[in-house]
């Protein structure tokens, strides 16, 4: 009997547990899912709040990874959209019912029985990964594997972010990493003003912001020069709401990009008054997907990537905690 073809990969048993390299059975594509050989593979703060145990655990074991960029080897029944050597991108909605009033509606991201790579999908922290094509992407090509990947997520949440401060011309960004790198390249493009607030302190982001179009960085706790008309909010502090919201004029939105954020203090009704607005932003839909793939490479935007093997992905994930990766980092197999 011939041996199954097997990959490697890592898989977390539980939160806060370390991950384990395993190897494992590869798996065939099932009717309407492809098999991707990994090249790369972003590291998202989502994965980290998987492994620090602040989403609700799936129950079963989990190979994280939402940002895959790699090269199909094989298709299965009815796949129409991909053949072998093509290169896709997976990113974070693996699949929806397409049957709940959210799917019917246009707003899939919201769908009540959506799967997500990386969680309740075994995600890109491995050789190889299985997709449905519905789900997958064509990338323009010329990014490279490690570059590519961090459009997939960081990407696309930053540019739904933008969707939703609307016209907003003045824009502050909090938590300058691997989402509002690409989101200040984008915002300086169609001629928007970028504020970036960081960790207090921190210079070294601080002058990274600058590098990518802000026109001004300062600590998180700064008042802007000027008035925003909207506030991004890509750290997952809840502290920053109320002082994003001192920091937008009458009529701003405070946009929280975030899957999770720590609890929101209270705060005076009169910060909100003047038809100020807080959202959030919930995953992405396929079309997010179509319509930023095809404006990165006009804008052109340019990732900054810091690259790890699999088996450095512990430490990928303790600099991305820690605040000390200025980019994207990503995990070359």
């Amino acid at each position: 009997m011939p041996q199954q073809p097997t990959t490697r990969a890592l898989t977390l048993d539980g939160p806060g547990r370390p991950l384990q390299l395993v190897v494992r059975a590869r798996g065939a594509p099932q009717p309407g899912q492809i098999l991707i050989a990994v090249r790369a593979c972003g590291v998202c703060r989502t994965d980290l709040h998987i492994v620090d145990g602040e989403l609700p655990w799936p129950g079963h074991p989990v190979v994280p990874g939402h940002e895959v960029v790699g090269i199909v080897l094989e298709v299965g029944a009815g796949v129409e959209r991909f053949a072998p050597g093509d290169r896709v991108g997976v990113p974070w909605l693996g699949w929806t019912c397409g049957q709940c009033r959210y799917c019917l509606s246009g707003r899939e991201n919201l769908c009540d029985h959506a799967r997500f790579t990386g969680y309740q999908i075994d995600g890109g922290y491995a050789d190889h990964v299985i997709a449905d094509e519905r789900y997958s992407f064509r990338l323009p090509p010329r990014y490279g594997d490690a570059e590519a990947a961090p459009l997939l997520c960081a990407g696309l949440i930053g540019y739904r972010a933008l969707l939703m401060a609307g016209e907003a011309q003045r824009l502050g960004v909090y938590g300058f990493g691997a989402a509002a790198h690409i989101l200040a390249q984008v915002a300086r493009h169609q001629g928007r003003k970028v504020y970036a607030f960081t960790r207090p302190g921190d210079a070294s982001a601080q002058a990274f912001a600058r590098s990518q179009g802000a026109l001004w960085a300062g600590d998180s706790t700064s008042a802007p020069p000027e008035p925003l008309d909207a506030a991004l909010l890509f750290a997952p502090v809840g502290e920053l709401v109320p002082q994003a919201l001192r920091a937008v004029a009458k009529g701003g939105t405070v946009v929280c990009a975030g899957i999770h954020m720590s609890d929101i203090p209270a705060f005076p009704y009169d910060i909100l008054w003047g038809e100020r607005r807080i959202v959030s932003v919930a995953n992405l839909t396929r079309r997010d997907a179509e319509e930023f793939l095809a404006l990165a490479p006009k804008v052109p935007v340019r990732t900054a990537v810091e690259t790890f093997t699999l088996e450095q992905a512990d430490d990928a994930l303790a600099r991305l905690r820690e605040g000390r990766i200025n980019g994207a980092a990503v995990l070359v197999p």
